[in-house]
């Protein structure tokens, strides 16, 4: 029993040690992530479930050999790491509320409408820490399966979140999903933010779009595009304002929802649909993917993993580098870009961290509106999907953030583009009843 507990302790401590050190290279950065993603987000139920097993295992004899004593002591210094990763996780509402301080005035609140924030609390991060993965939030619905453009099949719905009481041209964000350009559904990620500003009344739109390798880059964006283009036309059906649009997602949903912040009006990106306003009132990446050529090549010029570059873009990074380049947000930053609020993990061992701060040096550098940027501590990769003191922290300064966009937009109309106009909007949407695949009295985990 003294054998097995060392034993069990080891395999503790190693969860803990490498959600405070992930792995980098190569070969572990997958199983280092889960492991560290799992553990840093939940660090408070490894903490108890350690615990309990040291009970456990005390009880039935585990401290009658010199190896329980080793296994006791591996086991505290394993406890010692998790209640610091809760400790750095609870400083991250300090963090952001910094970040959103000195990029927008230490008065940025005042400017927010009276009752905007009241869905916030001060007890906001912790109310569902004990249910992390319950999604749902009384109050909200959820309208699922609304086609936005054909010939994608399901790649070409979108789901829209809203106050179950229903809304009046209220404020609308559009929600991207991850998942390294090859997976994702738009019912898995972005949840708890979706979840928490349709409960303060705005309206939530979450797309699919083509996935590669079947699709090449430019075409997730196109989509993306469409979908702005169908909230354009169609969301004042469902109580949202097609004037005022949030664009938010996380890794290559981040990467799209930059893209979509930076390449307003593009005709190239809008084939079929370039009288459209393809415009957003601001733009909230969570760690995305800003340099494709830094991702796709090591320093020294040597190709990186060459098969998911040439699935996304149709060629290698060597072939046309020029490509990956115009792909890239950090290339594409120009003085009229939105408000930004660039989210990153500093222990994010999929996108690099350097990747957000060179983004971030070049929108400050360059563009005349606000650039908040949060380095969270401790936050690793897609560190938001589900309830964590670091996410809902997270959210709820997201939130502040759009909210403070959103009042910002309503103080200063801003003029259609003359390149530019909104579609005449369609009350209800053509077909929608052919289209909907069904109405969740609260929205929830994506199934």
């Amino acid at each position: 029993m003294s054998w097995l507990f060392l034993a069990v302790s080891l395999i503790g401590l190693w969860f803990t040690a490498n959600a405070l050190w992930p792995a980098r290279r190569i070969q572990l950065v997958g199983p280092s992530f889960f492991a560290a993603w799992l553990t840093g987000e939940l660090a408070g139920f490894h903490l108890a479930w350690q615990v309990v097993a040291t009970v456990m295992f005390i009880a039935l004899g585990a401290l009658s050999g010199a190896a329980g004593f080793v296994g006791l002591a591996v086991t505290a210094l394993s406890w010692f790491g998790l209640v610091w990763i809760i400790v750095v996780a609870s400083r991250s509402s300090h963090t952001l509320e910094r970040a959103l301080r000195d990029a927008l005035g230490a008065d940025y609140r005042d400017r927010i409408a009276p009752g905007r924030l009241a869905h916030l609390g001060p007890k906001g991060p912790w109310r569902k820490l004990f249910f992390p993965f319950w999604l749902r939030e009384p109050g909200v619905e959820r309208i699922r399966n609304l086609r936005y453009a054909e010939g994608a099949r399901e790649r070409h719905l979108l789901d829209v979140y809203r106050p179950r009481a229903g809304a009046d041209r209220a404020p609308v964000l559009l929600q991207i999903h991850g998942g390294g350009w090859v997976i994702g559904d738009k019912s898995q990620q972005g949840l708890p933010l979706m979840n928490e500003l349709a409960a303060a009344g705005w309206v939530c739109v979450a797309n699919n779009y083509r996935l590669s390798p079947k699709a090449t880059f430019p075409d997730h964006l196109v989509d993306c595009k469409r979908a702005l283009a169908w909230i354009r036309e169609h969301i004042a059906y469902y109580g949202g304002d097609p004037d005022f649009v949030v664009v938010t997602g996380g890794s290559a949903g981040g990467h799209l929802a930059a893209l979509m912040g930076l390449t307003p009006n593009d005709p190239e990106y809008q084939p079929g649909f370039e009288s459209v306003d393809t415009s957003v009132a601001a733009c909230i990446p969570f760690y995305g993917v800003y340099d494709l050529v830094d991702t796709f090549q090591d320093p020294d010029g040597t190709p990186t993993d060459m098969r998911l570059a040439t699935w996304l873009m149709g060629a290698s990074i060597a072939d046309d580098q020029a490509r990956f380049e115009r792909a890239s947000p950090v290339y594409r930053v120009h003085a009229e870009a939105p408000p930004f609020f660039v989210i990153h993990g500093d222990h994010d061992n999929l996108v690099p961290v350097d990747q957000a701060r060179a983004f971030v040096k070049a929108l400050r550098d360059t563009s005349r509106h606000p650039v908040a940027y949060a380095e969270i501590a401790g936050g690793s990769h897609a560190f938001d999907v589900f309830h964590s003191v670091r996410a809902d922290n997270t959210v709820n300064a997201a939130h502040r953030f759009a909210a403070w966009a959103y009042a910002v937009s309503s103080e200063t109309p801003a003029a259609t583009p003359p390149e530019a106009e909104t579609p005449a909007r369609i009350d209800p949407p053509a077909g929608v009843n052919a289209t909907m695949g069904g109405v969740d009295a609260a929205a929830g985990g994506g199934s």
